[in-house]
Parts: C-alpha cells; sequence; structure tokens
C-alpha cells in the first residue's frame, strides 16, 4: 500500500522540466485604425430644413410656456402656503389665548369658592360660573369657526383664481 502512495505523491514538483515549456505565447492584438467616416456633402431639401426649423422653434415655444406655467404654479404654491402658514399662526395663536382666558376664569372660581360661607353662596357661585363659561365657550367657537372660514377663503382663493385664469386662457 506504501507503493500506491508513492506512486501518487501529493505535492507535484518538477525539476526536470524547464520553466520556460510552460509559458505560453503572447500574443499582440492587431493594430487597427478606426475608419474616417466622412458626412455626405449632399444638399438638404428646403422643405426638410423648413419642417426641422418650424420643429425647433416650436419645442422652444413649448418650453417657455411650459417653464413660465411652472413659474405661475410655484409662485402660486409659495403664496398658498404664506398664508396657510400665517392662518395656522393665528389661529394657534388664539387657542393660547382662549385657554389663558378660561385658566383665569377657573382660578378665579376657585378663589370665589375659598371665600364662601354658606352653601347657597356656593351653588350660586357654581351656577353663575357655569353660565358665564357656557357663554364664553359658545362665543369662543364662534370665533374660532370665523377664523377657520377666513384662513381657509384666503388660502382657496388665489387658487380659484389661477383655475379661472386657466380655463380663460384654455378657452
Amino acid at each position: 500500500m506504501s507503493e500506491a502512495i508513492e506512486a501518487y505523491p501529493t505535492t507535484t514538483k518538477s525539476k526536470s522540466k524547464p520553466a520556460a515549456a510552460f509559458d505560453m505565447p503572447k500574443f499582440d492584438m492587431p493594430k487597427f485604425e478606426m475608419p474616417k467616416f466622412e458626412i455626405p456633402t449632399m444638399e438638404i431639401p428646403a422643405a426638410f430644413r423648413e419642417i426641422a426649423e418650424k420643429s425647433v422653434s416650436q419645442a422652444k415655444e413649448a418650453y417657455e410656456k411650459m417653464k413660465s406655467a411652472t413659474e405661475e404654479a410655484t409662485d402660486l404654491l409659495e403664496d398658498i402656503y404664506a398664508t396657510a402658514s400665517k392662518g395656522a399662526s393665528d389661529y394657534g395663536l388664539k387657542c393660547i389665548e382662549m385657554a389663558r382666558a378660561n385658566t383665569n376664569a377657573a382660578l378665579d372660581f376657585c378663589t370665589g369658592m375659598m371665600a364662601v360661607k354658606s352653601l347657597s353662596e356656593a351653588v350660586e357661585l357654581s351656577t353663575s360660573h357655569a353660565r358665564k363659561q357656557f357663554e364664553a365657550l359658545t362665543a369662543q367657537s364662534k370665533d374660532l369657526v370665523a377664523l377657520a372660514q377666513k384662513v381657509t377663503t384666503e388660502t382657496v382663493e388665489p387658487v380659484k383664481e389661477s383655475v379661472s385664469k386657466a380655463f380663460k386662457k384654455v378657452a
């Protein structure tokens, strides 16, 4: 069995063959010159030239129209965003103002309840406070609805004007 192992050595170091026998011959790529294509010097008919010029001018006009429409749309969106942003800010400030008024009313009610000497005074103060808060809540709700309608109208009005302009251009 040792003979079989020796017959197939695991490392193949061949000292008898020269290194040049394993080198592959190197082939050089053939050198090509790029062919020169010359544009034929033929005259383009005037009709084709006119069609090409019309196409180019129409493309330029379409580009200019699209550019101006895009600029108008961008300006419109900027105006809408500014109006909506200002309206949202005003609405938020109004809510904060109302919260402050309601908090002050609640603190006044608590202060009044501390000074109550009888049950009838407590019921009278509580009833009075509830009536005032209901009236205040009604007025505050009306103010918020009016402000929201105003903001919405101011925001949507430029869009309506722009759409009507676009329809007038098309018609």
